[in-house]
Order: C-alpha cells, then structure tokens, then sequence
C-alpha cells in the first residue's frame, strides 16, 4: 500500500489526454538487473524514491552485497519556467523568486510557551502541502495588484528532464546493479537476492513485475552443473574400461573405490582451507578422475598376474604390490613435480590455477596411498583364482573373452616390439621426422588466443554517435538499433538500452559503460544456449555488418564477454600510445585505427579518447565589469541559474523531499543569442544585457584524459572476430607498428598491450613452469633409477606429447589458448607414467637374467595393459570435457583436447621409441651379461622365457 498509494494519486492526477501507465517492470543486474517498464512517454513522479525505499534497502541488507544502485530511474522535480519578459516587466530576477520561494517554504520554530501548568512548543507551519501552492506564491505587488507565481512562471510537477535513461524492450525502465563483496560467493548472493526479491514482489503493486535481465551466477551455476555432469560420465567410462580389462568385477570394484576416497579428500580440503566448489575445483576433479586410479590399476592388474599364475590371491598381493610400489610411488612423484609448482606460479596463471596444482596434487597422493595399501588388502581378501580354460561357464565368460582379446593384442605388440627392436634406425629416424612435422605444422597453422570465449547468451553493444548530439537525437538511433536486433534475431529475449548520462553526481551506469548524451549502450540477452542454433558469436559478427550500414553510427563495439565492463574472457590488443601532445597523439592514434580496421579478422577497432566536444564559453570583459560593479562569479553564477537552474528549496511530501527548480523556460535560453539578452542586475540597480560586456564563442574542449605510470596514453582497441585468433591478429598489428615507426615522433612511445600483454606474460610464467616440471621430473627419476641416463629415454616420450597436442588442435580446428598450453604442460607428468612403468619392468626383468632384446619384448609385453589402461581411462575421463557443448563447456574444452590428444599420440608412439631408445642407449656386450641380482629372484630360477612371457 505504500507504493500503491503515491503512485496511484500520481496516475488520477494526470490529465484525461494522457494514457495511463498500466504496468511496471523491474529488473536486476550485475548479478540480477531489476527494471520497471511504463507506457512511453510517461513516468510516476517520486518512483526513484519508492523503488529507493522498497527495493534497494531491503537488497542493501542482504549479507555478501557490496553496494545496490540504480540508473535511469526518472527523478521527480518541480520546475519554475521563468518567462525573462514578465520578469522585466515586473523588474524582478531569477534570484528575488528563488528567494521568494525559500521564504515561503518554511517550518520554523519560534520558541516555547509557558501557561498555566503547561509548555508548548510555537513554530510556523509554511511548508507546501501541495505542489500546486507554489502557483498561487505572490511575487510583488503593482498598482495594489499582487502579482502571483503563475503569472510569471510555468510551475511543473514533473519528472526532470532527460539526462539519462534505460529502454527495455522499448519501454522505459530503470536497472538496479547489485555488486557483491569481494570475498563473498557470487552464486550464494545472488540466490539470496532472488529470494529476497521474491518477498519484494509480493509487496509490489500486482501490476509491477521483476525480471533477471543479466545474472552472472547463473552462468556459474550452468557450468557447474556442466562440469558436474561431465565428471559423472568421465567415472562411468572409467569403470567400464577397468571392467573390460580386467574382466572381473571384484578387482573394478577394489579400483573404483580409489575414486570416492580421494574425491573425499579433496572435498575435505576444500572445507579446511575455505574453498568453493567452482569451475576451477570441477575441472581439477575431472582431470583426477583418470589419475586416481592408475596407481591402482598398475598393482591391482601385476596381482593378477601372480593370481593367473596360480599363486593364492595372498600371496600374489604380496608380491604383485613388491615389484610395482616403487615405481608407483614414482609416478606419483613424476606427478607432483609437475603439478605443486602450479601452486606457486604467480600473477592471472597463479589466480586460475592454484587450486588445481592443490587438488591434482593431493588426490594423486591419496590414491597412491591406497594402491599400495588398500588395493592389495582387498584383493587378496575378494580376489580369486580363475582359470580361462576351466569350465565351460568360466570358458565362455566375459572375463575369458576379455582375456583372449587382450592376449592376441599381447602377442601381437610383443611382434611389433621385436621388428622394431630389428629396425632401431628406422624406427627412431622416423619418429625424429614425426616431432619435426609436427614442429612445423604448429609454426604455420596453428593459431594462438589468450582465453577461450564462452557463450554466455548476452552481448553488449557499445555505440557512439556525432559528438555533442542531443539525447533525444541518442534515443532515436537507440530505437533503430533496437528494433534492427529484435527484427533479426529471433533469438533475442530482452533488449536493454541505455543512452545520456547524469548531469550531477556519477551515476552507477557510468561506473560499467562510457555515458554521454551521444553514447548508446544496448545489453541484448539471448535465449539459453541449448535453445538456439546460432552461436552468440556468430550472431555478433553479422550484427557488426548491419550496424556498418547505420550513417548515423560514427563508432561502435560488440561484446560477447560477461558483464558491463568485459570480463576474464575477453580478447583484445590494445596498441598504447604514451605523449603530451593532444594533437600529435590523436592523429597517431587515428592512423593505427585506420590500418588496424584493414586486417583481415579485426573487429571492434576503438579508440580510448573521446572526440573533442563542443561547447560555447563565455569570456567577460574585466574593465566593463569593474565599471557596472560585478564580478566574473557574480556573473557566472546569475548565468548558471538562468540555464542551468537555481534550487532555492524542496518540496517535501510524505516523508520525501524533492528539488524545486528555478529557471528560465527552455524557448529563452535555447541559443546564443538567447543567452546574449539575459538581463544582469548590478549593484547600481542598473538592467544591463549579459552580451554587453561579454561575448560568447564556440569552442571544442579538450578530451578525456587517460594516464598509465604519470604518463598521458591513449589506446587503440581490437577484438579478433569469429575466427580469427589473438595471437595473428597481434602480428598483424605489430607489421602496422613497424611500418609507421618511422614517422612517429621521439616524444611518443608505442607498446601493444591488452589481452595480448596479458597472453605473454602468462606464456613466460608457463615456460618457466615447464622447464621446472622438467627438472623436477628429471631428478625424480634419476632418483629412482638411480641412474642419469634412464630418465632421459623414459623423457624422450614428451616430445611426442607436444606432437599430439598440435594434431589435436589441428583437428579439431582449436587456438592455443592459456588453458590447452596448460594441458599440454600437465602431459609432462602425465606421458612420462607410461615409460617409468615400462623401463621399471625392463628393468627388473633384466636384472633376472634375461637377454637385452628378450627383455624388452617381454617387459614391453607384460606392461601393455596397465600402460593402455591407464591411458585409456585418462583419454576416456577427459572425453566428456573434449566434446562438451554446454554453458562453460569452451573454457575447457581445449585443455580436454589437448590431454587427450597428446595422451593418445604418445602412449602409441612411447610404446614403440622408448624400448628402441633403450636398445641404443645401452652399452655394448651388456646384452648378454646375466646380473648377480638374479639370486634375489631364486621363485624364478626355473622358469623359462615362454613361462615367464606368461
């Protein structure tokens, strides 16, 4: 009711030729947009003060929200349009009726009464009840006549003139920004919001309504969800394919329990060290899932090994753990030295990816943990002895199907092994050539970006029109574009558009967008992803086109990242032009902007300063001032109160105070000539003319000014469009840099920056994360193996990595980003698993008595299936993240490719080089030497080679 009751006294007020607004709409931005829509043309006075009351403070109190403001909610005033003629007839002044109507609205106490047994307090009640007592004021008296307020001035109770508004589809509104607390969590605040909103709703006349125009957790909370679902299907396809080749469902359900173990784990650091569970966390649980159970695979698969061998399940649990833990163990090493250094990598790279070196790193220790202790316990209490060629149930199991698949692929690999073992030159000659190509195509096609884009189903239109353009001009354009968006996108569900800016204070529009009374800011939100065709990239790129074709459009950007003011994701260039000279430095800047809209891909060129803007200045002449009495404040200011408008008082009604407006009515002060006539009162009592001793020119104030390190810059802006990537489009711009250097002058510097500076900076941190990984691993292993030379065979496996990460991505046509370079670096720790497993096992077959050759072929033989498991499961958890297409789903995308293709790549590849480097690398005549270490294998003493290649 308390709404409902000012509004509706507003709309009985209006005149019968007026339509009657029937309904309000609010919105909620930056987290929620709240707006409220009316019939055009038409507002309730005094709504920014209810929307103020009932809207903003209840959010205000919300835990976690930082601050709630409003912008384009339409100010109500009361306006006294002054006719300059009667004023001169009647010889009053601006300030004598300001005067007038600051005497008049008064409530003053005038002291205390004492009578009787009784005090009581006296004042003069003269405050307006009514906005309508102002018309009826007397002025001054003529010939006994007194002269009231109407017969000189047009009193309005109205909303203020247009400064600055929103339109949301077409219909004005206002947009409430919720900005949360920095340490507070985006998706818990504005849920809280939201249902607080609800309440609000209901308070609500039921003709006004709330609708989210942009919402930031929501994106969150779908890629969450995304995530979610992704690493519910990388589990079941790790089940499955442990199932498949172990065959036994007892020894899938001893691996898959390695899984909730160390997700737990993480989940209880999360909780100990105040983490969300966010994209970020998600990602880093995905990636784990194909990790935790490799461990667990290696030893769960060499027990059942012993176990086919016909040693009890105890027994082989036993021995089975004994030959692996070490190289298990080291694995985990391998990847800890790759991951923990994400930890302390510092800057953006440090931000985004601390918590995955954490997670990463915590859960591989666990699931090592419980592979070599956990695993082994329950095999050999749930394992059994199974023979393939028993009965006819057992011979026609799964488990012996499975079995005799993977046996010919035995059989067949351990044939490929000893060709290559025949064909060593060959062999390594050729996979020389393969990183060579591979090499040379990521030089020539393969394209590199800061940060994938996301489709978040809203893009933001910046556009800017002539310089010093009315807004009501801004308005019309704001429609056209308005109406071309909706006409052509059948995809669009809400068009915001935003146009002026504030004339007093700084209004919360102005903190997101650039404003002015030539500026457009249209925020279009677009149906849910899985809900249309077009991808909002695509919808950007042909709405660049048709906005080229508007003539009234001078400048213009369309954004798809989040936000008002652009967000992580966002890729730009931004060419930064440091110098004094205003001139010198607009010209170098339009020349860049001209060549850098020529590059082929480059979309949105923009330049930072604003155009000069024009204006008429006053310039008084001192000795005609002096001679009248008057100052060049006194005269500034009877100026400013004739244009600009005096505010002598307030109107205050129910609690709420309003400006009251003293001016000039707008046909008296709408041109030069207009203001020449102004009348100036001097201290003589003399009228004299303002243009009598003044004279008002036109003139273009200098721009904006930006600085960076104390230093005047300027930036010329580019977006890559679809299709085009950052790191071509950079080269471009710096070809367009080096060829105007010449021309440019000593006092100015160029430097390009931007998202670009960003993607370098971020590439040296991963380079030094790389080179530190490599190291770490290196003296792991060397640790281990005790030996310099075994880990740089088992590291000639990482090129081949890298090999894959370039076919992927030309494959599936994807840039290399940030997040798939990361991914190829997390390869290092991933690739070099497989060729520890294998030398270990070569190894240790070796050190029983074996020849070289034999060695190899056996070890290589006996560790195919941990090694395809391993790497099968990894590929297959990470599948899901690759061929994702949902909210969030491009942000990831790339580091599941990359995984996945480099994984692929070098596991085939490292299965054949690292045996064959091996061969070459060990010393002459040692093939045939048996090692003194064979007596601490005497249970093996009498097999022979076909006994112990089974």
């Amino acid at each position: 009711n308390d709404v409902r009751d000012p509004i509706d006294r507003a709309i009985r007020s209006m005149p019968d030729d007026v339509d009657r607004p029937t309904l309000f709409k609010f919105n909620t931005s930056m987290m929620p947009i709240i707006m409220y829509t009316v019939n055009a043309g038409v507002s309730y006075p005094g709504i920014d003060k209810i929307i103020d009351d009932k809207v903003v403070n209840r959010l205000n109190r919300i835990d976690g929200v930082a601050s709630v403001g409003i912008g384009g909610a339409p100010k109500r005033v009361v306006y006294v349009d002054l006719d300059p003629h009667r004023l001169e007839a009647y010889n009053l002044t601006v300030e004598q009726i300001g005067g007038i109507i600051s005497a008049e609205n008064l409530d003053l106490p005038t002291g205390t009464l004492k009578t009787g047994l009784m005090s009581y307090q006296v004042h003069v009640e003269g405050e307006f009840d009514d906005s309508e007592r102002i018309k009826n004021l007397v002025i001054a008296t003529s010939n006994g006549k007194s002269i009231l307020m109407k017969d000189v001035a047009n009193v309005r109770d109205t909303i203020k003139d247009i400064t600055q508004e929103q339109l949301i589809n077409r219909e004005q509104g206002v947009v409430v920004f919720i900005t949360k607390q920095s340490d507070a969590n985006t998706v818990a605040v504005a849920t809280n919001v939201k249902k607080e909103m609800e309440k609000i709703q209901e308070d609500l006349p039921t003709d006004v309504h709330v609708e989210i125009l942009h919402d930031n957790s929501k994106f969150i909370v779908q890629s969450i969800d995304n995530l979610t679902e992704t690493l519910l299907y990388a589990l079941v396809f790790v089940v499955i394919v442990v199932f498949f080749f172990l065959g036994r469902w007892r020894g899938t359900f001893i691996i898959a329990l390695t899984i909730p173990i160390s997700l737990v784990v993480a989940f209880i650091y999360l909780f100990a060290t105040n983490e969300s569970l966010n994209i970020i966390s998600l990602s880093s649980l995905s990636i784990a899932i194909g990790l935790v159970v490799d461990d667990a695979i290696v030893v769960l698969e060499n027990i059942t090994k012993h176990i086919d061998r016909g040693s009890s399940p105890r027994e082989a649990s036993k021995y089975g753990t004994n030959e692996v833990w070490i190289s298990v163990i080291a694995t985990t090493l391998v990847i800890v030295a790759v991951f923990f250094p994400l930890t302390l990598v510092t800057g953006m790279m440090g931000v985004l990816f601390k918590q995955l070196g954490y997670i990463i790193c915590i859960t591989v220790v666990t699931s090592t943990v419980a592979a070599i202790s956990l695993t082994p316990m329950l095999s050999s209490i749930m394992l059994r002895l199974r023979k393939v060629g028993g009965e006819d149930g057992e011979r026609h199991s799964f488990y012996a199907f499975t079995t005799r698949i993977l046996g010919r692929l035995d059989a067949w690999y351990e044939r490929v092994i000893r060709w290559s073992l025949r064909h060593k030159t060959l062999v390594a000659l050729s996979c020389v050539f393969i990183v060579i190509l591979s090499f040379v195509c990521f030089s020539l096609f393969v394209k590199t970006d800061f940060m994938p884009q996301n489709d978040e189903s809203s893009m933001s239109i910046y556009v800017k029109a002539q310089t010093g353009q009315r807004v009501e001009e801004t308005k019309k354009l704001g429609l056209k574009i308005d109406s071309l968006v909706r006409s052509t996108y059948p995809e669009v569900r809400m068009i915001n558009v935003s146009y002026g800016s504030e004339d007093e204070d700084a209004s919360m529009t102005s903190l997101f967008n650039k404003t002015g009374s030539n500026i457009l800011n249209v925020r279009v939100r677009l149906v849910d992803i899985g809900d249309r065709d077009r991808s909002v990239f695509v919808i950007a790129d042909d709405l660049r086109e048709r906005l080229n074709r508007i003539p009234e459009i001078v400048l213009y950007t369309v954004s798809t990242s989040s936000g008002f003011g652009g967000g992580m994701g966002s890729n730009n260039i931004d060419v930064e032009i440091t110098g004094h000279d205003f001139d010198a430095t607009n010209r170098l800047a339009a020349n860049i902007a001209r060549q850098m809209r020529m590059i082929p891909g480059a979309a949105d060129v923009n330049i930072s300063r604003d155009d000069d803007k024009p204006e008429l200045q006053l310039f008084l002449d001192q000795d005609k001032l002096s001679r009248h009495g008057l100052t060049t404040s006194q005269v500034a200011n009877i100026l400013r109160n004739r244009v600009y408008g005096l505010k002598p008082s307030k109107y205050k009604e129910e609690g709420e105070e309003y400006d009251i407006i003293v001016r000039y009515e707008e046909q008296y002060r709408s041109s030069i000539s207009d203001l020449e006539n102004i009348q100036v009162a001097t201290p003589t009592g003399d009228r004299v003319r303002l243009g009598e001793f003044g004279e008002i020119t036109e003139y273009w104030s200098p721009p904006n000014i930006e600085r960076k390190n104390k230093l005047r810059i300027v930036k010329v802006s580019v977006t890559p469009a679809r299709g085009a990537a950052l790191g071509e489009i950079a080269v471009a711009v710096r070809e367009v840099l080096d060829d105007i250097a010449p021309d440019v002058p000593p006092d100015i510097s160029l430097f390009i920056g931007g998202s670009y500076e960003n993607q370098q900076e971020s590439n040296t941190s991963l380079m030094l994360l790389l080179v530190l990984s490599l190291l770490l691993v290196y003296i792991v292993m060397a640790s281990e193996f005790e030996s310099f030379k075994m880990p740089f065979i088992i590291m000639l496996s990482i090129p081949f990595a890298f090999s894959g990460v370039v076919f992927a991505l030309l494959l599936t046509g994807t840039t290399l980003s940030m997040i798939a370079l990361l991914g190829a670096i997390m390869l290092v720790g991933i690739v070099t698993k497989n060729g520890i497993l294998l030398i270990d096992f070569i190894n240790l077959t070796r050190e029983r008595g074996v020849r070289l050759h034999d060695a190899i072929a056996i070890a290589s033989r006996s560790r195919l299936r941990p090694v395809l498991m391993t790497a099968v499961t990894m590929i297959l958890g990470m599948l899901p993240m690759a061929i994702s297409t949902g909210e969030g789903s491009e942000t990831w995308k790339p580091m599941g490719i990359a995984i996945i293709g480099g994984l692929l790549f070098s596991t085939i590849i490292t299965m054949i080089i690292v045996p064959v480097i091996y061969a070459l690398m060990d010393k002459s005549g040692s093939r045939d030497k048996k090692k003194v270490h064979q007596k601490r294998f005497r249970f093996m003493a009498g097999f022979n080679l076909e006994e112990i290649r089974k």
